[in-house]
C-alpha cells in the first residue's frame, strides 16, 4: 500500500489515543473476563486500566469533538458510513460508561477497599448509595459483553477493509499509514 497524504489520515494525537486505549481496552476486557480463573489478583490493575480509560477517553472525545476526522473514501457506501459512525459513537459511549459503572460498584460496595491509581495515589469513591452497587455490577458486566463484541465488530471491520476490499480505511489510523 502507498502511503496517505496527510489530509486523509488521522492526525498522530488522535491516533496515538485510539491505539493507547486499544491496548488498555483489549487488556481489561482479558483481565475482567479472566480474573477469577487464570488473572487471579490482577483487580487492582483492571480497576487503574479503567480509569486510565476513562481519562484517555475523555481527552479522545474532546480531541474529536475539536478536530474533523479524515474523510471516508468516496465507494463506502451510505449504510456502512452510518454503521461506522454508530459503532464509533457507541464505543466512546462504552469506554466511558464501563469505567464509571465499574467505580460505582466499588464506590457503592459493602467492603471499601483503597482504590488505588496503579499503586501511586488513592482515587477518591464516587458519592453512590450502597443499593447502587448491584445494579452498577450487573451493568458492568452487561456493558463489557457488548463492549468485547463491538471490539470484535471493529477489528473485524477493519480487516476486511485491508484484506477483503483493499482499500485505505485501515492505513487512515495506522502509526505509520
Amino acid at each position: 500500500m502507498t502511503r496517505l497524504p496527510y489530509d486523509r489520515r488521522y492526525h498522530g494525537v488522535a491516533i496515538a489515543f485510539h491505539w493507547s486505549i486499544a491496548v488498555l481496552v483489549i487488556a481489561n476486557l482479558a483481565i475482567g473476563l479472566l480474573h477469577e480463573s487464570l488473572l487471579k489478583g490482577t483487580m487492582g490493575l483492571h480497576k487503574s486500566i479503567g480509569l486510565t480509560v476513562l481519562v484517555l477517553t475523555l481527552g479522545r472525545v474532546a480531541w474529536r469533538l475539536a478536530h474533523r476526522p479524515p474523510p471516508l473514501p468516496g465507494n463506502i457506501a451510505h449504510l456502512e458510513r452510518g454503521l461506522a459512525h454508530a459503532t464509533h459513537w457507541t464505543l466512546y459511549l462504552l469506554m466511558i460508561a464501563m469505567p464509571l459503572t465499574g467505580w460505582a460498584m466499588v464506590s457503592g460496595g459493602p467492603v471499601r477497599r483503597p482504590l488505588a491509581w496503579f499503586g501511586l495515589f488513592d482515587v477518591p469513591y464516587l458519592p453512590v448509595a450502597p443499593a447502587t452497587s448491584d445494579a452498577a455490577g450487573n451493568a458492568h458486566g452487561l456493558l463489557g459483553w457488548l463492549m468485547l463484541a463491538l471490539v470484535v465488530l471493529h477489528v473485524a471491520a477493519a480487516l476486511r477493509h485491508r484484506f477483503v476490499l483493499k482499500d485505505q480505511v485501515l492505513a487512515r489510523m495506522l502509526p505509520h499509514g
